[in-house]
């Protein structure tokens, strides 16, 4: 599962294997016991777990603020 970014206490990374079909591309973020999977196109919440909505709202502010380095990776990662 490639890293891509850390950013205040979250590790955001997608697994190498994203289904088959593979999903769209995506984002996971974690920090802790706290989850959560974004859409990157657009920057959509698929799934959370033990995060607020306060929490949510910040980390979907991150993802929308690295989605071009989440999709640069993301596309040099599975299209390679």
């Amino acid at each position: 599962m490639p890293s891509v970014l850390r950013a205040d206490g979250y590790r955001f990374f997608f697994y190498s294997d994203e289904g088959n079909p593979r999903e769209p591309p995506n984002i996971h973020a974690v920090s802790g016991e706290k989850t959560a999977k974004f859409w990157l196109d657009p920057v959509e919440l698929v799934n959370s777990k033990r995060l607020s909505a306060s929490e949510i709202g910040a980390v979907h502010r991150l993802v929308t603020r690295h989605r071009g380095t989440f999709l640069e990776a993301w596309h040099a990662h599975f299209d390679a």
